[in-house]
């Protein structure tokens, strides 16, 4: 939330559409304008029957000029609102992008501590094919087994060594993303938080949540609301445009008779539009158009945060089964292990036998670790989907 990249240019960018609103209410507002001049002038006359009549003379005067809008067609009221609007929208999108950023940083730091499990269990499985292969090299040298057995135990060595190098490539992929997401390298990560408490107790509840809270939702309907401002402003272009302008200025001559002279006035302005060649008639079309869009957008993004509560909701329910599963699973395996190694030991399990059994034992501990790993990612996905994984909340 300090850190990422992503974050600080989104806050500048809702920090710059806050802007539009004072521009906006400044039509509200009168122009003031000060002036200054000074001339010099030069006349040379020349008559028909001869002579002249040469005039010098200098001035300067100061002025102020007020212009008053008094009556725009109804644009600077609407484009207030279509200012808020945008600012409102800017700040869900704002809002939609902590979101996206936290859950980011969740992700990743699961894919962590997967792929550090990972690492550690393809780590103590090369170390015991490599046990195992050495006994069966042993035996093989005793007459007690075949060159086949030597062969499978090899093999399975070199497949484990080949799912070791995966694994660790995997974790400094994963470290990589970590530290561009979260702003540091990954240090002795632990689990145990949960944000189970952002989630409502069933499905209807979070799509309810969802529907009214989610920041893609309000964002949407804020642009919408933005567009249809937009059409009235554009539409005002259309109307008369009223205004009050009034002007002082004081001229000093530093030359003649006259030293100094006072002016002010005071104008009353109507304009009416009566022919722009088409040009706001279309920008009026457009603006409609781009409303309707804004509004076919709104339901699509309803359409799309109902869908992604209800993956996300399969998905987490889905995963504490599978927890469950590979807890038995890997309970079952590990029994297995045992087992066939004390049958292999009396001569009634072949070599075969015992690799195939740590092999579903492995099997058994991948799941369990993705399974954990799955299940709190979509935690954080269901609280993502349906709007309430922001600061504020955790």
């Amino acid at each position: 939330y300090a850190n990422n990249p992503e974050l600080h240019p989104a806050r500048a960018a809702t920090r710059a559409v806050d802007e539009g609103v004072p521009q906006a209410l400044s039509n509200y507002r009168p122009q003031v304008n000060a002036r200054g001049t000074i001339t010099q002038r030069w006349d040379d006359t020349d008559f028909r029957g001869g002579g002249g009549v040469d005039t010098n003379g200098a001035s300067a005067t100061l002025g102020l000029n007020v212009t008053q809008n008094l009556f725009r067609g109804f644009r600077t009221a609407n484009g207030t609102k279509q200012a808020e609007a945008a600012v409102l929208a800017s700040r869900a999108n704002l809002l939609n992008t902590e979101q996206n950023v936290l859950f980011g940083a969740a992700e990743s730091f699961m894919n962590v501590v997967r792929d550090r499990a990972l690492v550690e269990l393809r780590s103590q499985n090369v170390a015991f094919l490599r046990q195992q292969g050495k006994a069966t090299r042993d035996r093989f040298e005793v007459g007690e087994t075949t060159r086949t057995d030597v062969a499978q135990a090899d093999a399975r060595v070199s497949l484990a060594v080949s799912q070791f190098n995966l694994a660790q490539a995997m974790l400094n992929s994963s470290a990589a993303i970590y530290q561009q997401i979260v702003g540091n390298k990954p240090g002795k990560l632990k689990q145990g938080y949960s944000p189970n408490g952002l989630i409502p107790n069933n499905l209807d509840s979070a799509l309810t949540v969802a529907l009214t809270d989610h920041p893609g939702i309000l964002a949407a309907i804020y642009n919408a609301d933005s567009a249809a401002y937009n059409t009235k402003v554009i539409e005002g272009e259309l109307l008369p445009t009223v205004s009050l302008e009034g002007d002082v200025s004081r001229t000093f001559n530093f030359q003649g008779n006259t030293r100094s002279s006072n002016n002010a006035s005071l104008t009353g302005r109507v304009s009416i539009p009566i022919y722009q060649g088409g040009g706001v008639s279309s920008r009026v079309r457009q603006s409609k158009e781009i409303a309707g869009q804004r509004q076919i957008e709104l339901d699509l993004t309803r359409q799309q945060v109902r869908a992604s509560v209800i993956s996300a909701w399969g998905q987490l329910t889905a995963s504490r089964a599978v927890i469950i599963a590979a807890e038995a699973q890997r309970n079952a395996s590990q029994i297995a292990l045992s087992g066939v190694i004390e049958e292999q030991r009396v001569g009634q399990r072949t070599t075969l036998d015992t690799l195939n059994a740590q092999q579903e034992l492995q099997d058994a501990r991948v799941n369990l670790i993705s399974a954990r790993r799955d299940q709190v990612v979509a935690a954080f996905a269901l609280a993502s989907s349906i709007g309430r994984l922001n600061a504020q909340r955790l």
